[in-house]
């Protein structure tokens, strides 16, 4: 974004930009068209082509963009320190009530099927998205080891690779059935090595 954008301006880009991933989110990104956006967000085409010179393909990689920050923001601020065992339930806790608020409606899910794969430059956001949050996860894994708070030995990436893929392959899941179940054994197995048994 242009540092001399002004405050208004960056407000109407974010109602594009937010807009757009609200409608992706209920109906699908390939069933999303710029008429759609500019009806739901009260903008002009010229506002839209202002912001986004390249029309969708813009618009779609900054909606990828938001997704993923809409990713991270909604396990903060436990996945910032993810160091004892309090923070980690802490952490599941929120992960699963931010999904099972949205339901079907999940931007995790969204990037992962639809936008990740809708150009190299989103591909990169969703690439980046989960290494930023592997690796807050291999930090919070870490610092049990290093404390003592579960068994020596424990593969530390292997289990933080573990509990995202579970994060991710149960949003999927949730996306597509609307059952958080999913999401809820495939994580608390996954944690089981920090946690115990739930």
């Amino acid at each position: 974004m242009s540092a001399r954008m002004t405050a208004r301006g960056a407000a109407t880009r974010l109602r594009l930009v937010s807009g757009a991933a609200h409608l992706m989110r209920e109906q699908g990104a390939a069933e999303t068209n710029l008429d759609q956006v500019l009806r739901a967000t009260s903008t002009s085409k010229s506002q839209l082509f202002h912001y986004f010179p390249d029309g969708r393909a813009g618009l779609l990689v900054a909606v990828a963009g938001y997704e993923a920050d809409q990713v991270m923001a909604a396990q903060r601020p436990y996945v910032d320190d993810l160091t004892t065992l309090e923070s980690w339930r802490a952490w599941r806790e929120a992960v699963l009530r931010h999904y099972g608020e949205l339901g079907e409606r999940c931007p995790l899910g969204a990037l992962a099927s639809e936008l990740g794969s809708s150009s190299p430059q989103a591909r990169q956001i969703v690439d980046d998205l989960y290494d930023r949050w592997e690796g807050a996860l291999i930090a919070g894994v870490q610092a049990l080891v290093v404390s003592e708070t579960v068994r020596p030995g424990l593969r530390v990436r292997e289990v933080a690779r573990s509990i995202l893929t579970a994060v991710q392959g149960g949003a999927v899941m949730l996306r597509a059935t609307g059952r958080l179940s999913y999401l809820e054994t495939t994580l608390d197995t996954t944690l089981e090595p920090l946690l115990g048994p739930s």
